[in-house]
């Protein structure tokens, strides 16, 4: 049985909107004002983790920012293992997809639940704010990786939104990265 992973960059206040400027938000690319020695280090972690990822589950503009980008084309060990993981994309819109990637179309939950059932090991959900929201709220998610950015922003998405019940985890991981990023990790206490 796989596991769900929310891996999101996100700001001391939870923000994790347009973090690298790709949606015109107010403090659109606010992770690129990280310093370069902490950007190194972040990408050496994501590269460890994109090591052990066993399938990606994306959103529809996460997908596209990811194509847009040069991931599908660009050199390199974590570029070449993103390459080859199995992409999972939800969207009602795209049907023609590249890059080793399949379209979620129906019910999201019943769509990750059975997700979970064919993948084995770790599903790790990177961006897509609203993909996340509804993993949370519907208690799809088995873990959360956060890389914790030295930034308050005080307005835009925030990985929690508004929930039916409150939700409970346990650290069970916490890591500085470089200078300046902390990586929690939590996991849902479900008997909470």
């Amino acid at each position: 049985m796989g596991k769900i992973v929310i891996s999101e960059n996100v700001s001391l206040d939870g923000v994790v909107q347009d973090p690298v400027g790709a949606e015109g938000f107010r403090f659109a690319g606010w992770f690129d004002r990280l310093e370069r020695k902490d950007r190194e280090a972040w990408a050496g972690v994501e590269f460890e983790e994109a090591l052990t990822t066993d399938a990606l589950l994306l959103g529809r503009r996460t997908y596209e920012w990811f194509v847009a980008q040069g991931w599908a084309t660009r050199d390199g060990g974590w570029a070449d293992r993103l390459r080859a993981v199995p992409k999972y994309v939800v969207s009602s819109t795209l049907t023609d997809l590249e890059w080793n990637s399949t379209v979620l179309k129906g019910d999201l939950v019943d769509e990750v639940s059975r997700l979970k059932q064919e993948v084995a090991g770790d599903v790790v959900l990177y961006g897509s704010g609203r993909v996340a929201h509804a993993l949370i709220e519907h208690d799809l998610a088995d873990e959360l990786r956060l890389m914790v950015c030295p930034f308050a922003l005080g307005e835009g998405e925030r990985l929690f939104g508004r929930t039916d019940a409150l939700k409970a985890l346990r650290l069970v991981e916490h890591r500085a990265v470089g200078d300046s990023i902390v990586r929690l990790t939590y996991r849902p206490l479900r008997d909470a």
